[in-house]
């Protein structure tokens, strides 16, 4: 029975106490994104199986070990969506997006379910923010995609981040360096783990993300991709370089760079942070250009970026980056005796229709327990409700940052007053929206 009470095993929890921080990343990330016309759109959770073998890729790490997939009641095999990139391009598909107006430019926040070994900003539930162009193949397209990212992880106060870039060439130029890359690994077959054996035949790329850490190693001394550029490649590469440079975004030419994903073509990035200990990759993308080929639709050249919020929020904290601290009570309004509780209610139901917050006693507390839980909520006003301020319609409104005490009315001027104020109000003109202050 203990286990009911428990959280699974590489998911958790979002206390209120912290959900403020998530908004605070994820409203941040949806009004940039507006900024350089990227929409919200929203796919379901789960997705036919097949979708994530043909897009992801059958020999990476993602589809051979990691996807949760099951058979539905109807006997379809159904997988929880590991990557947000494919369901946002079947959903381009589906709907014909692809035949308006180009690019489709698209943003998601997103859960996402991988079965891999939980720790430090990586869990089996995770989330993440994440933009799609589809239809441009254009270098301006990649530095723009790069320039939204790195606009948002300033405008968040995480510092210390480097970006990372490299090119994977298009299938042209890959044929020629799988061949090589297969030579280089085959020569060391006996030292490969069993998965990689695999991998050698299919895709030795994948070798090159493997997280063997004997694989890794022989993967440093292996040919890299940019040394087998073909000349479109190399100008499309040369062309992303010099646009960051136009935006004055610094950026190291990473050769080891490949993604663990095999949609990716040409440009490939990564934004890496030292704040955990350790290098640690806080958002990854790049070009897919064969990805709606790959689905059944015509060629239609996108990129794209995902960033994880959990690991995100571990760097910002780890950099003492700030977070707006989520808005308190704005009033509290105590009673005394059963009439005043009746009309508290009435009040605060009337202020929050004018999008004030506001609350009353809820539980049965005497007048002393209410004012000590408005303090603890940090309600910036309160007001006593008794006999006395039934009979006159009149309460004192007291700041209890400053101790000052104002007369107000409690009658129906005060909610059409609400209505037509504004809901970005500030807490120091609250005793106005309450009503006019007597003399």
């Amino acid at each position: 029975m203990a286990l009911i009470t428990k959280a699974v095993r590489g998911t958790q929890d979002v206390l209120p106490g912290d959900s403020y921080k998530l908004q605070h990343i994820e409203q941040t990330a949806l009004g940039i994104a507006r900024d350089f016309g990227f929409r919200e759109m929203r796919t379901p959770v789960f997705e036919h199986t097949e979708l994530f073998n043909r897009s992801v890729g059958e020999t990476t790490d993602v589809v051979q070990k990691e996807m949760y997939t099951f058979q539905d009641k109807g006997g379809r095999s159904i997988t929880l969506r590991p990557e947000g990139t494919a369901g946002m391009a079947r959903a381009c598909l589906e709907h014909g997006l692809n035949s308006g107006i180009l690019p489709v430019k698209v943003a998601y926040l997103t859960s996402c379910y991988r079965y891999e070994k939980p720790q430090a900003g990586r869990l089996r539930e995770f989330h993440q923010f994440g933009v799609e162009c589809f239809g441009s193949a254009q270098p301006q397209s990649d530095a723009e995609v790069i320039s939204l990212a790195h606009l948002l992880l300033s405008e968040l106060g995480v510092t210390g981040v480097s970006l990372h870039i490299n090119s994977i060439g298009c299938p042209t130029c890959r044929s020629e360096y799988h061949r090589e890359l297969k030579a280089y690994f085959e020569a060391r077959r006996g030292e490969l783990c069993e998965t990689c054996h695999g991998r050698l035949e299919r895709n030795p790329m994948r070798i090159l993300d493997c997280k063997s850490p004997v694989c890794g190693g022989i993967a440093q001394d292996a040919p890299v991709m940019i040394d087998f550029l073909c000349d479109e490649c190399r100008q499309h590469f040369d062309s992303v370089k010099s646009f960051l440079d136009e935006a004055e975004i610094e950026y190291e030419q990473d050769p080891h760079i490949v993604r663990g994903l095999d949609y990716y073509t040409r440009t490939v990035f990564e934004f890496v942070s030292d704040a955990l200990g350790a290098q640690a990759v806080v958002c990854g993308g790049g070009r897919y250009d064969g990805l709606f080929e790959e689905l059944g639709g015509k060629h239609l050249p996108s990129l794209g970026f995902g960033m994880g919020l959990e690991r995100l929020l571990m760097v910002m904290e780890a950099k003492g980056a700030g977070f707006p601290q989520p808005p308190p009570c704005e009033v509290y309004l105590a009673s005394l005796g059963e009439a005043a509780v009746s009309r508290c209610f009435s009040i605060v139901t009337n202020l929050r229709r004018g999008g004030v917050s506001a609350e009353c006693d809820t539980v049965g507390r005497s007048l002393k327990a209410q004012m000590k839980y408005a303090d603890k909520i940090g309600a910036r006003y309160t007001i006593v409700v008794g006999d006395n301020e039934l009979e006159t319609g009149v309460a004192a409104l007291k700041d209890m940052q400053t101790g000052e005490e104002s007369r107000v009315q409690l009658d129906d001027g005060l909610y059409t007053m609400l209505y037509n104020k504004s809901l970005d109000r500030q807490l120091a003109g609250v005793a106005d929206l309450l009503g006019e202050v007597i003399e």
